[in-house]
């Protein structure tokens, strides 16, 4: 079962970084808000780029004057299964200790070329 976590990030601003582990590398998306772990919450991610592997254990600081610098955090951490996959949608089946079920990346072309929809949904 790959991997999964997420990051709080305190940058510039606070957000959490949804990184999934799929073909070799951590796809990531921005969250500006707290991951929904109840059905009916939506919330935007920006795809952002990949990061290696190892990222997945990362906590600690990011110094000034580098990219994303700030404190990081893991927020939660498991495995996870692909249900679905397809160019504008992932639908996966989580097991942290805090996102638990079946979620959904979904493409969100309104929101620009990288914004995706990460909800939960009922089981």
């Amino acid at each position: 079962m790959p991997d999964f976590v997420v990051h709080e990030h305190k940058a510039r601003k606070l957000h959490w970084d949804l990184r999934l582990e799929l073909d070799g590398v951590l796809a990531s998306w921005a969250v500006p808000k707290e991951p929904p772990n109840k059905a009916g919450v939506r919330r935007l991610a920006i795809r952002v780029e990949d990061h290696p592997i190892e990222y997945k254990d990362f906590e600690g600081v990011i110094p000034e004057g580098n990219y994303g610098a700030g404190t990081v955090k893991i927020w939660d951490r498991g495995g996870y299964s692909i249900i679905e996959r397809a160019p504008t949608k992932l639908e996966i089946l989580m097991d942290g200790k805090i996102l638990k079920g079946k979620y959904v990346l979904l493409k969100f072309d309104k929101g620009g070329k990288d914004a995706w929809l990460f909800f939960k949904v009922r089981d």
